[in-house]
């Protein structure tokens, strides 16, 4: 699937350099369409030749350029959580789109805009920061108003359906989020009737799938919802199919990689082992066509959703293995998450992991591996901040209390365990009852129950 990736890094590794070390066009000559086919190191170069490109003395259209040189770095930022090449989309983005002619070049200053709620979503999603999403609405909504067609309408759609999907992601049940979910299929049937004449559009409509499927994969998780699920599998088998992935492999992989999520996720939700076991083997088959080098973040991504995956089917069939496999596959994401300690995938891979390690314990009775998870997740916890990631936080604290009732368990004694639990679940239950997190709040509650504070437990969830 790489091959044409791996093509052109041969035949412009040995180039020979322009003055200061920068190429003035770049590999992709502005064409956005072809970042797919750079690994990260590559599309690192190529948002630096933007940015030549877009201040050279003498260029056309610089506002042009600079919307450009935006999308280069926001995906530079996608695939390697890099803060500062966010900050600088955002910021390119707004320098294109002042320079563009709201009156005479609207579609372009529409787009400009676009981008500018893209990075801010990007931003809320990889650093947990809400309001970002305020930020995004507002320009989303400016772009709307602007245009009454086109590509920049039906990604001003898409970008306020993400808004309002995610404000109520924690809240809602079945027929509401369908009705959030209902709103993506007009942008979504733009950008397929717009591929016939562009391709950047396919690409755009993919990513659209994508969302709405990941959006379909939490609503579906949290409510156990079975057709939800199913749905969020369809979508992103769709999503797939319109992609060729000579030519758009890491779309194309991110696809299957949210397939197997989807099938994982609703094994789980029906008990059937099976389909756990089959959604495993479809996300081990994608990680094999996404590469650590093409995509950091999307491949540590796959890593923890696979030892998410593979912890179900531990849980479902008692076996140890699994766990241990689990646990590999949150080793490997850290090689990537220890490099970005802001993200809070790294919080939530570092509390699953920990969580693995204590079930097999338990499963052998091995209290070395139960050591090793308390310290783990001791020192993941020192490194959150609770008013940076309150609710990351507070599900490190749930997994440490876990480990103290793992010990308890094992050992059959108290040494401190039990109040050390209640004090970590009473923490957590505080944080999700302030943001609504019933299901949380129920999962902190039943474990006070269970380790002695039952007073504590005995108040409202959420």
């Amino acid at each position: 699937m790489f091959e044409l990736g791996r093509e052109l890094r041969r035949l412009f590794a040995d180039r020979p350099k322009p003055p200061h070390g920068l190429d003035r066009e770049g590999l992709t000559r502005g064409d956005v369409a072809l970042l797919e086919l750079l690994d990260v190191k590559l599309l690192a170069d190529e948002a630096r030749f933007a940015d030549v490109a877009a201040g050279r003395v003498g260029a056309k259209d610089k506002p042009r350029r600079r919307l450009e040189a935006a999308m280069t770095w926001r995906e530079l930022a996608r695939r390697t959580g890099d803060a500062v090449a966010l900050r600088k989309a955002a910021a390119i983005a707004e320098t294109a789109a002042a320079g563009f002619d709201a009156e005479r070049r609207t579609e372009l200053w529409a787009r400009a805009r676009c981008e500018q709620g893209f990075c801010a979503l990007l931003g809320a999603e990889l650093f947990g920061e809400p309001g970002l999403d305020a930020a995004a609405e507002a320009a989303f909504r400016d772009a709307r108003r602007a245009v009454r067609g086109g590509i920049a309408l039906a990604l001003a759609d898409v970008g306020l359906a993400v808004v309002a999907a995610r404000r109520r992601l924690n809240r809602d049940g079945e027929p509401e989020a369908r009705a959030l979910l209902q709103a993506f299929q007009a942008p979504i049937v733009a950008l397929d009737a717009l591929a016939r004449r562009t391709t950047e559009a396919r690409a755009l409509a993919a990513e659209a799938r994508l969302i709405r499927a990941d959006l379909m994969c939490a609503w579906g998780a949290r409510l156990k919802d079975e057709g939800l699920l199913r749905d969020a599998a369809d979508e992103a088998r769709r999503a797939g199919e319109r992609l060729d992935p000579a030519y758009e492999p890491l779309t194309w992989a991110r696809a299957d990689v949210a397939r197997g999520q989807a099938l994982g996720l609703l094994g789980e939700a029906t008990g059937d082992v099976q389909a756990i076991a089959d959604g495993a083997a479809r996300l081990a088959e994608a990680l094999d066509h996404l590469t650590r080098d093409h995509s950091p973040l999307d491949w540590a991504r796959a890593q923890v959703i696979l030892a998410q995956t593979l912890q179900s089917l531990g849980e479902a069939a008692c076996d140890e293995r699994a766990f241990e496999q689990a646990v590999r596959c949150y080793d490997r994401a850290n090689l990537v998450l220890r490099e970005t300690p802001t993200l809070p995938l790294r919080g939530v891979a570092a509390s699953a992991r920990a969580v693995c390690l204590a079930r097999s314990a338990e499963l052998t009775g091995d209290l070395a591996v139960l050591d090793a998870a308390e310290a783990a997740m001791k020192m993941e916890l020192a490194a959150l901040s609770p008013g940076r990631d309150p609710v990351g936080w507070a599900i490190a604290q749930l997994h440490l209390a876990r480990l103290y009732e793992s010990r308890m368990d094992l050992t059959g004694k108290d040494r401190g365990q039990r109040a050390a639990a209640v004090l970590a679940l009473d923490a957590a239950l505080d944080v999700f009852g302030e943001h609504g997190l019933r299901s949380l709040s129920v999962l902190a509650s039943e474990a006070l129950v269970r380790v002695g504070g039952q007073g504590l437990a005995s108040r409202p969830a959420g």
